[in-house]
């Protein structure tokens, strides 16, 4: 099994990666998932998640989550064929976590992700974003 650390990489190209390595075959766990950023304005990219959010009814769907660890969740089912038995057999060998477990806490391998040191734009991290969406803090 593999433990990534998601602090300070930017979410999608995370997620493009983590996807290539579950369709492979490997057992992912994320930590941190709060803390990975999304790039852009922070003023609108939180806009462009509440247009989601917004959308459809209570019955319906889309059912998405303000949590930072379920968005990068599904983030990640985007990149993948998640409507094929290969999809689904990936997905289900991903595990995404807020913080760091105690057993993993010391075993994340480094992946070649960019991060928020090479960004020049503005971004929001996951966590700042589901306050902005009206999570709850606990």
């Amino acid at each position: 099994m593999k433990v990534i650390d998601a602090t300070g990489k930017v979410c999608g190209r995370l997620a493009s990666v983590v996807a290539k390595l579950l369709l492979n075959g490997e057992e992912i766990s994320i930590i941190n998932a709060e803390k990975a950023v999304v790039s852009g304005s922070p003023e609108s990219i939180a806009r462009l998640y509440k247009v989601r959010l917004d959308r459809g009814d209570k019955y319906k769907g889309p059912f998405l989550s303000r949590l930072p660890d379920r968005m990068l969740k599904r983030t990640v089912r985007g990149m993948l064929p998640y409507k094929k038995s290969s999809g689904r057999n990936a997905f289900r060998k991903l595990r995404v976590f807020v913080g760091a477990p105690k057993d993993l806490a010391g075993t994340a391998t480094e992946i070649n992700v960019k991060d928020v040191s090479k960004i020049t734009s503005e971004h929001i991290t996951l966590q700042d974003l589901s306050h902005r969406l009206g999570r709850k803090v606990v």
